[in-house]
Order: structure tokens, then sequence, then C-alpha cells
């Protein structure tokens, strides 16, 4: 491992308990900074308003740390936006935002024009799947933030054991990130970016940034923003500006192995663009499945946009201004 990763892992990588809730507190009335929570979600009425409710009653009704929790609905057929809004949460629906704008499918689309709905100078992401909650990852993720001005991105790290439907556990994963980090994600980045080698979940979705600097960042606009994100944000702001928090573990659902070949086929061209800026030959992917004794090919169009840097947006640059 490169001798700077190593130096890295000791000064950037931290446990939640590094930095109790009080000091959080103190760092967050000292600076006047304001801290949104994010949740992305699509269909995700089974546990999204108990990370909601986890959230408000931990983080703004005990403590006043967390100043607004939006949840930004990518066209759920069930009732995800209900839920969210019973439970506090301020509920948008994705394609309310940037209506000139015609909303593609994608994860990273709902956070870059999640931008445009939230105020707080502290942006935290927050996966709408997890079971069992804790409100740890937000404190994890946005306590160093508060307190050392000079980070920019803080990703939790966490065990991720295997679980069933229930959310019953079947398997450890101590210290090992998910079937498309391990196969896809961290074979890229230790070849191409070796100064991100140390982060223990370069995919998980719980992190938190600076507004100033997610909106110079290009979103792409699916399953590719996790990868693009950290390698982008290492070319602006270098490699101390970024840390990772041990927040325990993370539980949640589980998707099946051919979802997980989409997945990997967009973070591979996220890659891509990043290493070359080349055109895609074939932005697609098929993959088979079995119809009675044979087997027939499915084609996936491969996620290939992505969204510019919100600096760059009108009706951002118009918001600033008011």
């Amino acid at each position: 491992m490169l001798e700077e990763v190593e130096r890295w892992l000791i000064e950037r990588s931290w446990s939640v308990s590094d930095r109790p809730l009080h000091r959080i507190l103190a760092a967050k009335r000292s600076s006047g900074q304001t801290v949104s929570v994010v949740l992305p979600a699509l269909n995700e009425e089974a546990t999204v308003g108990d990370i909601v409710s986890v959230i408000r009653h931990d983080l703004v009704l005990q403590v006043p740390l967390v100043d607004e929790v939006v949840v930004i609905d990518s066209g759920s057929t069930d009732r995800t936006s209900e839920v969210a809004a019973a439970a506090g949460a301020t509920v948008v629906h994705r394609d309310a935002i940037l209506p000139r704008l015609p909303a593609v499918p994608g994860k990273g689309e709902v956070l870059w024009r999640s931008l445009l709905v939230t105020r707080g100078d502290i942006v935290c992401f927050v996966d709408a799947d997890l079971r069992e909650f804790s409100s740890d990852f937000v404190t994890g993720i946005v306590g160093p933030l508060l307190t050392d001005p000079g980070l920019q991105l803080v990703k939790a790290m966490y065990d991720r054991p295997m679980t069933t439907a229930d959310g019953s556990i079947t398997g450890a994963g101590a210290g090992q990130g998910g079937r498309v980090t391990e196969l896809m994600a961290r074979p890229l980045l230790n070849m191409h970016w070796p100064q991100l080698a140390g982060f223990v979940q370069p995919l998980g979705g719980e992190y938190a940034a600076r507004r100033g600097l997610l909106e110079q960042l290009p979103f792409p606009v699916g399953y590719g923003i996790e990868l693009g994100m950290l390698v982008d944000a290492l070319h602006l702001v270098g490699l101390d500006a970024l840390a990772q928090v041990d927040v325990g573990v993370r539980k949640h659902r589980h998707q099946d192995g051919q979802a997980l070949g989409r997945m990997a086929a967009a973070i591979y061209r996220t890659a891509q663009l990043r290493l070359a800026r080349a055109h895609l030959l074939r932005p697609s992917l098929t993959q088979f499945e079995r119809c009675g004794n044979a087997f027939e090919p499915r084609t996936y169009s491969v996620d290939t946009e992505e969204r510019p840097p919100m600096r760059d947006v009108a009706e951002y640059q118009s918001r600033k201004v008011a």
C-alpha cells in the first residue's frame, strides 16, 4: 500500500466515538453551519419511516444537530412518500425539481436534484433501505466536517453482513464491501486511483460533504455516483480533505445478481469516463434469463449521462442570489 494511504488511514479514519455529540454541537454553534439530511427513496415504505423518525427524534428534537430532513421520492409506486411525511420528513418528488429538465432514472439524478431543494452548508446522504438504523450514521459523518474545516467529504464505513429478506443475518461481512465493491470498484480504485485504496466502503450510500464541494462536481445519474464523486473530489480537493468514519453495522436490502451486474456496468462506465473521457462503444449490457429450456438475452442500457456541476445551473445560481 502507498505510504500516503497508510498515513491517511491513521490520520483520516476514525470511529463515531472519537467525536462526542456535545463536541459536535459546540462546533455547529460556533461555526453557524447548517446540516441537511437527504434520503433518496424508491419504493422504501418498509424502512424510510423508521430512518426519518430516528433522525428527527435524536438529532432534531433531542439535540439541534440536523436542520432539515428531506426525502426525495424518485417515482415510488408504494406509500414511501406518505410514510416519510408522516414520520416528519419534507418530501419532494424528483420530477418537481428543475421541471424544465426531464428527469432520468437513477440515484445520482436524485442526489443532484436534491441540492436545489436543500439549504444546508453540509449535506448528508443516507440510503432509505437501511434496517435497524442508528443516528450514529449521521453524527459519525457530519461530525468531522463540523469540527475540522479542512475536510470536504466524509464517508461511513461499517461491517456489512449478508441478510435475508426479513433482515436476519446469514453471513459475516466484517471489513468487506458489497459484491460490486469487491469485484469491480475496489480493483478499479486500487489500479487507477491508488490514493483511494484506503476507503473501506467506497460505494457506500452514507456520506456527507460541504455544499461548496458538491456544487462543483458532475453527478453521474445512476449507480456510478459514489465512485465518480470520490474520484472527482480527490482531483478537486486532494486526499487529505477526504475521510471515513466507522459507524458500526449496516443492514439493508440486497439486490439480485443481475441487478448487481447492471450496477457494475454503470460503475465501470463512470470509471472509463474519468480515465480517458472516451466514447463508450457499446453503452449496454446483455444478461441472460432462463425461459423454459432455453436462455433468453435481456439487454439493458448502461447509464451514460452525467449532470453538470450544480453551480452551472441557472436555477441554482438564481436561488443563491435570492
